[in-house]
């Protein structure tokens, strides 16, 4: 990997983190389909989620939204690491700092990612780094979650 760091390499990672978000990774589209699946596997069948015409009728957000875990679970998908890292042979996730979910995720939108590095430490198996990424629905500016997440490189 050209112009990485070395995954140990604490001083020179974190003069890369910032408080700026970084570009718009992947974009998916998320189906009633994917909704009503999650649904299913979680047994999270709330009517919110899975009940198209009550929503249409009821719902405050006029039709269904994705749960906002069904959200969470779709990082590894939307988000790269803020920053080039090499020599790794395992990347482990190691636990999350918080999550937010801030606005719904209407079923049929389209969502995309960015991130920044918060930092990185040394840890007894590896460096530790910590990242926030904000997930929002394309074209709305205020995040649908904001997460920050915790993995562990080693090499």
């Amino acid at each position: 990997m050209s112009d990485a760091i070395a995954f140990d390499d604490i001083d020179a990672i974190n003069g890369h983190a910032s408080e700026e978000y970084g570009d718009w990774g992947t974009e998916i589209e998320v189906t009633q389909e994917m909704i009503n699946d999650f649904a299913e596997l979680t047994g999270d069948r709330q009517w919110i989620h899975i009940d198209v015409e009550r929503c249409i009728k009821e719902s405050p957000f006029g039709g269904p939204i994705a749960h906002g875990y069904l959200t969470m679970s779709l990082m590894p998908m939307l988000i790269s690491v803020p920053v080039k890292l090499g020599g790794i042979k395992n990347a482990v996730n190691f636990g999350c700092g918080g999550a937010r979910f801030l606005s719904p995720v209407p079923a049929g939108s389209t969502i995309h990612a960015r991130s920044r590095l918060i930092g990185a430490e040394a840890h007894r198996a590896g460096t530790l780094l910590s990242f926030e990424s904000a997930t929002h629905v394309k074209g709305n500016e205020k995040p649908s979650l904001v997460y920050t997440s915790q993995i562990l490189y080693q090499g």
